[in-house]
């Protein structure tokens, strides 16, 4: 029997006289039409259930691959498709996007917007592409170096395209486009390196800019004719100190994922990223609430204008965003039905937020975090612990800047009253930077991230790994608690489905693909994908038969930078996997074979070996793997055959010959002189592993 039976959200009919989206609106209709996936979240309501239940806990047993779709590269893939008329729309990495039959998996065509390689530099988590909206016909992607395209869902044929960011600035775009009332809303990445955030609306039809509400304030000495600058001025400008916030940094405050339409009540929902650089006390004197970062915005779809916002984290500190995924729906609290947003952000607390004004209900911790203790309900305000700031001690957080929470979606299920919550444990150690120097177009966080030195030996390396931990949480939203756990042992897990079966679904980091009975946890199928599975799948019907369909593929920020979680490995390109009942179709047997260790010798002192050490941190591990542990995304330098040559090292470091690939030239950054000190210290990693695997010369 369900916990709470609570109604669909977004029925038709449901929004306000003359306020909501036209009646021939598919995301309206997505009840109507299950057998579809139209949108993000399905429904404008971005809950990610299905109420389609032809696959249940009752034949689970006969979930099979039905068909695969092979792409054409090994870096992360997290994009949700999206099914209309029975045709899957999807997009990959490097922003390109692709149409499949979606009963056969056979490919229809594929949009490939040319990202030039040097735009992966500026992109702080990979070269990921969170999927395509769409309406009337029309497919809407978001490049990741910025432009906002249309594209004919039946052909394949460009539309139209615009830039939507200075290109001369390191904005970047990942997340997926929102479209509604004939608009399509997108938002950008970038705040780690110096940008000012912002959200923008575009004609759907023309690609015209509408509005553009920006998330921070700018230069005080002129306007932005944007929809923002009455309440930045009146509201914002008074809650930050200083002038390099605006002058030198940007400010940050980008929209880089969650943007939401209600239609109940004919609003849009923002949610807002960490400040530039990161640590208040350099951003802002340490002075100021700064609106709007790690805050939910609400505002006019039509206009921009300003309607209310709740601010999560006063003075950010801690990368504690509030750009995940933002969840509408109606719950009964004390008695009466209340409209809601939930949210499970980065910091730990899961806030239940009257959607009309914006005052949290309740928020309580969804999972250890240690930088405050509670929310005070009355002022929304956190209470935090005394050291959490970390102006003179280095403060170690339970739940680092990767999150309790990322971008991984989160689903709910009316039937069990549950939200599904892919919830991780990746500790930070947070540390001022006193000798902080901004960096033009570099990571500018104002502590320290990656020049923590690893243990060599395997017990340590071991233990740090057993304290990183991720699982699947069932979440009770009224009564603010955890109603079940799957452990998972590793972070970085998968986004979330909830089905009218009873069933809820989810990938993990290490290559499984799972369900679960719904109200118990228990867990009732797992499917082997050969890498690893982070992306939201999706339900839908065609040809007469109920799929279950994921885009398969390890990648992102945190398996990027942290050591990885199974050992040295090479990442297989991914796919596209869609379940069936009684399906028929088989994987290829793996075969990806990782080189051996380099037999470079480049002798060095010991003070130069660490030079190259720090040297490696600022400039490589972020996308090589933190130690050079390489999670085999991208190449594992210890095995890269151009460290055994001096000159082929400059070439690819210096020189950026293979730039078309993402990797730039460091010769604004390096000498000469640092970078052969970086070589000297991957090649005593690359000896070390030769020791550690038996394999010297």
């Amino acid at each position: 029997m369900a916990r709470h039976t609570l109604p669909f959200l977004l029925l038709a009919g449901l929004f306000l006289a003359g306020g909501g989206a036209p009646a021939s609106d598919r995301v309206l209709r997505a009840d109507e039409q299950a057998q579809d996936w139209p949108s993000h979240g399905r429904t404008y309501g971005e809950q990610r259930y299905s109420p389609l239940d032809r696959i249940s806990p009752a034949n689970i047993g006969r979930l099979r691959l039905a068909w695969y779709h092979d792409l054409d590269t090994n870096r992360g893939q997290e994009g949700t498709p999206l099914v209309i008329d029975g045709v899957l729309y999807t997009t990959t990495a490097w922003s390109k996007l692709v149409a499949v039959d979606a009963a056969t998996g056979r490919q229809l065509w594929i949009h490939d917007p040319e990202v030039p390689g040097p735009a992966a530099f500026n992109s702080c988590c990979d070269v990921v592409n969170r999927g395509p909206a769409y309406a009337d016909g029309k497919l809407y992607l978001a490049t990741l170096d910025g432009r906002l395209q249309a594209v004919d869902a039946r052909t394949g044929t460009l539309l139209w395209s615009v830039q939507t960011t200075d290109p001369d600035k390191p904005y970047t775009i990942t997340g997926a486009p929102r479209a509604a009332k004939g608009k399509v809303y997108i938002g950008n990445g970038g705040a780690e390196y110096g940008v000012r955030g912002y959200v923008s609306a575009y004609d759907g039809a023309t690609g015209g800019l509408v509005w553009r509400f920006y998330t921070v304030p700018g230069d005080p000495t002129r306007k932005d004719g944007a929809a923002s600058d009455t309440i930045l001025e009146r509201l914002a400008r008074e809650t930050w100190s200083g002038e390099d916030y605006w002058k030198k940094y940007g400010g940050g405050g980008t929209v880089w994922d969650s943007i939401v339409y209600d239609p109940d009540l004919d609003q849009l929902y923002i949610g807002v990223g960490n400040g530039s650089p990161l640590n208040h006390v350099i951003r802002s004197e340490g002075k100021g609430d700064n609106l709007f970062l790690s805050s939910i915005v609400a505002l006019d779809p039509d206009t921009g204008a300003y309607r209310w916002h709740y601010q999560q984290v006063p003075g950010e500190s801690w990368d504690y965003t509030a750009s995940q995924q933002m969840m509408l729906a109606d719950l009964p609290l004390d008695g009466d039905m209340r409209k809601v947003l939930l949210h499970a952000p980065k910091n730990g607390f899961f806030y239940v937020i009257d959607r009309r004004t914006g005052k949290p209900l309740s928020a309580e911790k969804y999972a250890p975090t240690n930088w405050a203790t509670h929310i005070d309900l009355e002022t929304g305000r956190p209470a935090l612990t005394p050291e959490a700031r970390y102006l003179e001690k280095p403060f170690i957080a339970t739940i680092g800047s990767a999150g309790a929470h990322s971008w991984h979606p989160m689903s709910f299920s009316p039937k069990t009253g549950l939200v599904y919550i892919p919830v991780q444990v990746i500790p930070g150690y947070y540390h001022r930077d006193r000798a902080f120097t901004y960096r033009k177009g570099r990571w500018n966080l104002g502590y320290d991230l990656m020049r923590l030195p690893l243990p060599r030996d395997a017990a340590s390396r071991q233990a740090m790994q057993e304290g990183l931990q991720g699982w699947l949480s069932a979440w009770d939203p009224v009564a603010q608690k955890e109603v079940w756990r799957a452990d998972h042992g590793m972070p970085w897990n998968g986004g979330t489905l909830a089905t009218g079966g009873g069933l809820v679904f989810q990938g993990t980091f290490d290559g499984r693909f799972m369900a679960y009975d719904a109200a118990t946890g228990t867990e009732l199928w797992h499917f082997a994908a050969q890498t690893g599975v982070m992306a939201g799948p999706v339900s839908y019907e065609a040809g007469g038969r109920h799929y279950i369909a994921v885009m398969a593929g390890a990648g992102g920020a945190v398996p990027l930078a942290l050591p990885s979680f199974q050992g040295p490995q090479a990442q297989p390109n991914g796919r596209i996997l869609a379940f069936a009942l009684d399906g028929t179709a088989h994987l290829p047997p793996l075969e990806a074979v990782l080189p051996p260790p380099s037999e470079a010798a480049v002798p060095a002192p010991p003070d130069r070996i660490e030079q190259g050490r720090l040297l490696y941190a600022d400039n490589c591990g972020g996308c090589h793997g933190l130690g050079t542990l390489s999670g085999g995304i991208l190449p594992d330098l210890r095995r890269s055959g151009v460290l055994e040559d001096a000159e082929a090292w400059r070439q690819v470091v210096m020189e950026g010959i293979f730039q078309d690939r993402g990797m730039i030239g460091f010769r604004q950054f390096l000498s000469e002189d640092e970078a052969e000190a970086i070589r000297a210290y991957v090649a005593d990693e690359a000896a070390h592993l030769r020791r550690e695997t038996g394999k010297e010369p």
